[in-house]
């Protein structure tokens, strides 16, 4: 199928569905991610020496939350190293797709370990619900862990705002965006922050009517809450790792692209696939005006190279099918005689 490879280099970019939230080398990511680490490991701790002294299901559900994250991100750690391979003999399209693996497995500790253990601790604890300690400790570590949550929320807001759609919204620009270090950090922090407040109403509601019970259906409200965030994490991951294409709304303008090109006679299929964060391949179905020379077909793919890659420089791999060529070096039908 394929006649041409286009090669293209970084370009800045104005579209949003191009997804370009990394930098050049995965910085944006990476400082998405470790705002989290710095952010989970000192919350985890407190929450966990908190629900020691206090006995608060909730609580003790919100440190597993946070140690669980604070594992997830050095996960996607690992996704960003891998996909960062460069090309090779038995993945010649390199290793761009191991950032969504990571990402999927980190979906699958959120709904296992995050989820599932704060259920169950929630409903060990209704079975024998301990009394209620003096509930200010709690509110101290839960003041803090949203402060801390809340800065490492704001990094990744600010990563997916650089691609967001004039117009759009935070979960639209998810929904859209590639880069799966950024909105798996930003759902799990998302979480989080409402997690926070379950526990926190969970622990003021149990003292207010001196009920033991609420605190530890809050800890089972916060495990539900990680369930779906999990899902969402999974569907969104999921997509991306069987082959995603590039949008919509960028396929488009890739047509209007090859429309323009004054070589083009019609374009048939544009078909992509996401290959990482920030890089996509496309296959062009096209036909040539009929009668060009060789010389002119090959200008007018590099023509076309360029100006996709200039407008989307995630696109650094074009797939001309080999019928285009035919058409173009054929001779146009002669005129009927009359």
């Amino acid at each position: 199928m394929s006649d041409s490879i286009a090669q293209a280099g970084a370009q800045p970019k104005t579209e949003p569905e191009q997804q370009q939230s990394k930098d050049g080398d995965g910085g944006g990511s990476r400082k998405v991610i470790y705002a989290a680490i710095i952010a989970n490991l000192g919350i985890a701790a407190a929450k966990f020496v908190v629900a020691a002294i206090t006995g608060s299901a909730a609580m003790l559900a919100e440190g597993i939350h946070s140690a669980v994250d604070t594992g997830n991100e050095l996960l996607l750690l690992i996704g960003e190293k891998v996909s960062a391979r460069p090309p090779d003999k038995r993945h010649p399209f390199g290793y761009g797709k191991a950032m969504y693996f990571w990402a999927l497995i980190v979906a699958m500790s959120v709904f296992a370990l995050g989820g599932g253990l704060s259920i169950h601790h929630g409903i060990v604890a209704l079975r024998q619900p301990e009394p209620l300690e003096d509930p200010l400790w709690n509110y101290i570590v839960l003041l803090v862990s949203a402060g801390f949550e809340g800065y490492s929320w704001n990094v990744s807001r600010k990563e997916l705002n650089k691609v967001r759609k004039p117009g759009a919204s935070l979960w639209q620009t998810v929904r859209a965006s590639k880069d799966a270090a950024v909105f798996s950090v930003f759902i799990e922090d998302s979480a989080a922050l409402a997690g926070l407040v379950i526990a926190g109403a969970g622990i003021f509601l149990g003292h207010l009517l001196d009920n033991p019970y609420i605190d530890p259906a809050a800890s089972i409200l916060i495990g539900l809450l990680l369930v779906g965030a999990a899902f969402t994490l999974a569907r969104e991951t999921g997509a991306l790792l069987v082959g995603e294409t590039v949008g919509v709304e960028t396929t488009q303008q890739l047509r209007r692209i090859f429309e323009d090109d004054p070589a083009v006679l019609s374009v048939g299929k544009l078909l992509s696939m996401q290959l990482g964060p920030d890089e996509a391949l496309l296959t062009a179905s096209v036909t040539f005006k009929r009668g060009m020379r060789i010389d002119e077909v090959e200008g007018a793919i590099a023509r076309l190279e360029r100006t996709v890659a200039q407008a989307y420089p995630s696109i650094q791999r074009i797939y001309f099918e080999s019928g285009a060529l035919r058409s173009a070096m054929s001779e146009p039908p002669a005129a009927d005689a009359r």
